[in-house]
């Protein structure tokens, strides 16, 4: 028996090593470029699958994203140079990128006017600069552990959850893609509640370099990956008990599918959705009626006269509350891309003003007024709110606003925590996704919001003018929703929630520190004990 299972572990030795020599020769000859572009591509429909076809449209599929991902850990570990590692990471990244937000190019040319070539090279531009960080990672990640195995895969980890974090930060941020979200459906979905977005990333990539190093002299990071799987379909099979139940909430979503070529045009858009989203907020019976961003997309002053005063004096009275998207300011103040609350026997309505503003489209970065003068996109700079607005406060149920890709930001939303008494029971999302048309990002954009109440353990409700209108429940379960691109009105309850995430209480206190102090530690001690 013991000759058996010696002759069946050299077997499986025999074939890991097979494999990892077919891999090897394909990342050494003329095809090397052509299959990092492919894993490229890969990794980022592993994010979020945007066929009908194989696997579920809108999901993630998480083992394609490691797989993918160590493919690009066996090129660095066969690179020559950290020159080259950096060339390589930044290859596999740009294709990833670009082909995850493709549909900016929908958003500047089809509706913002730029010129096809000029928009083309913009997305690419972007995907580029964002790329430098994949790269310096992969490059740092071969200077410190390429030479020794054993430790390889969690200096890889630590590299690759640094550049996601500086992607996601600074610069104002942009994080849309991340690996994170590839894990909601996966064994790594349960720890989210413990390290958020960044944290699965950097499990993910320990994984992959596992994966991909995974010979003799690296089998306890091979174990050491089973351990991190093992433990989180452990976390996932029991229940956390970090949060409890806070009452329910019946709720109506306002989806207008007012085409984005006419949502801001005097003669089309703006009346109808002046018409149209006054119908619904005036003969909605639920709880709260929500409409999206810039449901009404006028300024107050700028309404037709009595419009504003029959909303507010219906929702005086009664026991029905609106949060609806509309512009706020004038000229000598500045302007908010804002929401507003009304409620019975509120005196003033209640306010929401976009922090985290979006570059181009709601701010102008310096340097660059000549880039948006050539776009037709209204309402292109605005103030900026604060990080932690006060909640909506209505039916016991604390409700904080967040305005389109807002919820990408989870270590803002997570400030809201800080203060037990006034943390968010229901987080609710006004967006307008009608820039990008019928793309992938309605779905991604909902893999993110679906982060989010994981990370929190919160309900998230979306109202949305294209899609994806739908109710979440604290686990990123859909509890209904409306079909994308269609008029339409969603109801359903809503389940609250108290209680504090370890992720919201440290991110709340810390922001994104600890994992940077984390990555930073291992990347002095693979320092130190450099060859």
């Amino acid at each position: 028996m013991v000759q058996g299972r010696t002759r069946g572990a050299w077997r499986g030795r025999w074939l890991m090593d097979a494999v990892q020599r077919r891999a090897a020769l394909l990342l050494t000859g003329r095809w090397h470029y052509a299959i990092l572009f492919i894993a490229g591509g890969l990794q980022s429909v592993s994010v979020c699958w945007p066929f009908g076809f194989v696997f579920v449209q809108g999901q993630g599929v998480w083992w394609l994203q490691l797989l993918s991902l160590s493919v690009l850990c066996v090129s660095l570990h066969r690179s020559a140079s950290p020159a080259q590692a950096f060339l390589r990471g930044t290859c596999f990244a740009v294709v990833w990128l670009s082909t995850t937000f493709w549909w900016l190019y929908v958003a500047m040319h089809t509706y913002g006017g730029l010129p096809a070539l000029l928009a083309a090279v913009a997305v690419l531009a972007l995907a580029g600069a964002l790329a430098c960080y994949y790269g310096a990672a992969a490059a740092l990640a071969w200077r410190l552990g390429a030479q020794r195995p054993h430790r390889a895969a969690l200096v890889f980890a630590a590299c690759w959850a640094m550049a996601e974090m500086a992607r996601g930060t600074w610069l104002t941020g942009f994080g849309w893609g991340a690996a994170g979200y590839a894990h909601l459906d996966g064994p790594l979905a349960a720890y989210a509640p413990w390290v958020g977005a960044y944290g699965l990333a950097a499990l993910a990539a320990y994984l992959s370099a596992s994966l991909a190093l995974s010979v003799r002299p690296a089998r306890g990071s091979v174990l050491a990956g089973l351990v991190v799987v093992g433990a989180g379909l452990g976390l996932g099979a029991a229940s956390s008990g970090w949060t409890g139940p806070a009452g329910t909430l019946s709720v109506a979503l306002l989806q207008g599918n007012i085409p984005q070529d006419e949502k801001f045009e005097t003669g089309t858009g703006v009346p109808l959705a002046l018409s149209w989203y006054a119908e619904q907020l005036l003969r909605s019976r639920a709880d709260l009626v929500v409409a999206p961003e810039t449901a009404i997309p006028l300024l107050p002053a700028d309404l037709p006269d009595g419009y504003w005063r029959r909303l507010a004096g219906h929702f005086q009275t009664g026991t029905t509350a609106a949060m609806t998207g509309i512009p706020l300011g004038n000229y000598s103040q500045g302007y908010t891309n804002a929401v507003l609350g009304l409620q019975p026997q509120a005196p003033q309505p209640w306010q929401y003003d976009k922090h985290h503003l979006v570059p181009f489209g709601e701010f102008i970065p310096p340097l660059f007024k000549w880039f948006t003068r050539m776009m037709n996109i209204p309402l292109g700079d605005f103030n900026r709110g604060a990080v932690n607005q006060p909640p909506f406060v209505w039916h016991g149920q604390r409700l904080a606003a967040n305005i389109c890709y807002e919820d990408l930001f989870g270590e803002e939303l997570g400030a809201r925590f800080a203060d037990p008494a006034q943390a968010p029971t229901i987080f609710v999302n006004f967006s307008n996704i009608g820039w990008f048309g019928d793309t992938v990002a309605i779905d991604q954009h909902l893999q993110i919001s679906r982060m989010r109440a994981l990370e929190f353990e919160r309900p998230f409700v979306r109202a949305t003018n294209t899609g994806a209108t739908v109710i979440l429940d604290h686990h990123a379960h859909t509890v209904a929703a409306l079909p994308r691109l269609t008029r339409g009105v969603l109801e359903g309850t809503v389940g609250g929630r108290t209680g504090t995430t370890p992720f919201a209480w440290w991110v709340s206190r810390c922001g994104l520190w600890p994992l940077w102090l984390l990555a930073l530690a291992v990347l002095v001690s693979g320092w130190r004990q450099r060859d």
